[in-house]
């Protein structure tokens, strides 16, 4: 399930320029979302019309669009039937809602940034940028709902609907993300034996495999601190959680195709690290600023303490 999830946000990232660095929105380096300067003048909340037509437009094509590839990859293939609900609640320890959780606060963030954009003002695109976020994957879930393959799952709309949240939450309270969510990957040997949940090559293995991905909260130290602290505005602390051992979708399978699949314990996994913001990295480069700013839903590599099986193990590098 989640894997649609990750190429819709795959989808709207590559097709959705870098409004705020390609028309010259300066950000600040200590907070992505404070965007006060366009073109060396101070941003109001009076909305340019030049922007917001072609952003509407566009938009408007660009959900066509990702609809459109959805249902060829996604639906085509699977009878219709009628509205039904699904209950999936125990898959994948439930790493598959934090899929869901991820995606929907990077969506809200990346029409939040858009609506800012055209002039829109402030608490109008963080609340029509939430909306976006929740409502863009609910209609994804009504049309799970429709197909004979899946469902309209409540416990993916619960984490959608929280992924929405966290992003409407924090920039209403502190007009800034101080704690964002972030992916990291890591190989394992589980896919082997389920290339069809799983993935068949290194290429669908980090977008299928539950088993190696991992989940974070990442929070920026520095934004609890005082102003005038000098701790390093790109060094955070994050949070993560993961699961391995899984062979099956609800419980482990134990044979596919005729093979043989090796008894594995499924557990949780909970992580505490450090991490670097990317997007608040100093750089007089809009370019790099702005790469900087679309990879920062990765989680750096840092020495890394897992709490799993009531053990404590330290990883001198983890990703």
């Amino acid at each position: 399930m989640t894997l649609r999830y990750i190429l819709l946000f795959l989808i709207l990232s590559l097709l959705t320029p870098d409004l705020l660095n390609a028309q010259g929105v300066a950000t600040p380096a200590n907070d992505t979302l404070k965007t006060k300067t366009v073109a060396n003048s101070t941003q109001t909340d009076s909305i340019n019309h030049k922007r917001l037509t072609p952003v509407i437009i566009s938009g408007t094509i660009l959900y066509a669009g990702s609809m459109a590839t959805l249902y060829n990859f996604w639906y085509k293939n699977y009878p219709q039937t009628h509205f039904h609900f699904f209950n999936d609640n125990n898959e994948y320890l439930q790493m598959d809602k934090m899929g869901h959780f991820t995606t929907t606060y990077y969506i809200s963030k990346l029409s939040y940034n858009t609506l800012r954009w055209t002039g829109l003002p402030e608490k109008r695109s963080i609340l029509f940028g939430g909306m976006m976020g929740i409502g863009y994957l609910t209609v994804v879930e009504i049309l799970d709902g429709f197909s004979s393959e899946w469902g309209f799952s409540p416990g993916d709309m619960t984490a959608n609907t929280l992924g929405g949240g966290l992003f409407v939450g924090q920039q209403l309270a502190w007009k800034e993300q101080r704690i964002q969510l972030k992916w990291s990957y890591h190989h394992t040997k589980y896919a082997q034996y389920r290339p069809d949940l799983f993935g068949k090559n290194l290429g669908e293995h980090w977008l299928k495999d539950y088993n190696g991905q991992t989940y974070w909260l990442s929070a920026n130290i520095k934004s609890f601190l005082k102003k005038k602290s000098k701790f390093p505005a790109w060094l955070n602390l994050a949070v993560g959680y993961g699961a391995e051992g899984m062979t099956g979708a609800a419980y482990n399978s134990t044979s596919y195709n005729g093979q043989i699949i090796p008894t594995y314990q499924r557990y949780r996994q909970f992580y505490l690290s450090g991490d670097i913001d990317l997007s608040r990295i100093r750089t007089h480069s809009k370019t790099l600023h702005g790469i900087l700013n679309a990879l920062s839903f990765i989680k750096i590599p840092f020495p890394t303490l897992e709490f799993s099986r009531g053990k404590i193990i330290t990883r001198p590098f983890y990703f």
